[in-house]
């Protein structure tokens, strides 16, 4: 039996308790993560906390509707094993609402009809040398190479590193979206988990690795550039350096994308696919 409780009526303590004992268990389903990335949400639940599902809500044209929020990647079922059946009866009750925008479930989440997927790309805790040495393109190994001239150094959150996100950062158009990213950062700064490594020519920020940091995983939250220096290959040097410093003891996550080149780039570090489902509603898309 499947039951939707409001955000007041959810035992936070047994959520909790579900999500760290889950077999899914990921980053963007934190009560404190999804509190700030959505501010509103509700909670699907099967038995006593057995499984669960949070759905994030947004008001598009005076209604709510399940959109996931900006810089979440994936929600989906929570559960100890991820039961096919159990899961089911979740999308079946997602499938009646009208009112699904954008809903992604997570890359473990099985189900018995053929959904949509989305892509996303992981390099599992490795060996440096081996990773290099056996899963790097060829292409890859000689940009990063030819970057050594750089200067690598992990950095604090100032307003000169703002000043330079606001300068360079391309993928957020809308004004409102900028701020929300840079509170996202900031909550993510005051908790302990924001990252930022940055590429340097001599004394210049070049490029930025924008990192969410948590106990077994990195997961790439921006990769930010500064385009008059294309040349310095700086993502490459970037990306290789982090790696180097942590793959042997953390999964990294770049976090995915559809665009074919930015896949290419992911890859190139050997980086590996994980498909997760999603739901979306044409319809709403076009007239949003």
């Amino acid at each position: 039996m499947i039951r939707r409780l409001k955000y007041n009526e959810i035992d936070f303590k047994k959520y909790t308790e579900c999500l760290e004992n889950s077999e899914q268990k990921n980053w963007y389903a934190n009560k404190n993560v999804l509190d700030q990335l959505s501010g509103n949400w509700e909670l699907l639940i099967y038995g006593d906390y057995e499984a669960v599902m949070p759905i994030p809500l947004k008001k598009k044209m005076g209604l709510n509707f399940i959109l996931m929020p900006l810089f979440c990647q994936q929600l989906g079922i929570f559960s100890k094993e991820d039961n096919r059946e159990i899961n089911d009866q979740f999308l079946k009750v997602l499938q009646k609402k009208s009112n699904v925008f954008l809903y992604s479930f997570n890359q473990k989440n099985n189900f018995g009809e053929k959904l949509e997927k989305k892509k996303n790309y992981i390099i599992p805790i490795s060996d440096y040398v081996i990773l290099r040495r056996t899963k790097y393109f060829k292409g890859r190994k000689s940009t990063a190479k030819c970057a050594q001239h750089l200067f690598y150094k992990e950095i604090d959150l100032s307003a000169e590193i703002i000043s330079f996100i606001e300068n360079n950062y391309k993928g957020i158009p809308k004004r409102s979206d900028y701020e929300k990213f840079i509170k996202y950062l900031e909550f993510l700064n005051v908790n302990g988990f924001l990252k930022l490594y940055g590429a340097y020519l001599d004394e210049k920020l070049i490029n930025l690795a924008v990192i969410i940091s948590e106990e077994n995983q990195l997961s790439l939250l921006a990769l930010i550039n500064d385009e008059s220096y294309k040349n310095e290959n700086g993502p490459s040097f970037l990306i290789d350096k982090i790696l180097q410093n942590y793959i042997h003891e953390k999964t990294f996550n770049f976090m995915g994308s559809n665009i074919r080149g930015i896949e290419i780039f992911f890859k190139s570090f050997g980086a590996e696919l994980q498909e997760y489902s999603y739901l979306e509603s044409k319809i709403l898309k076009r007239i949003s």
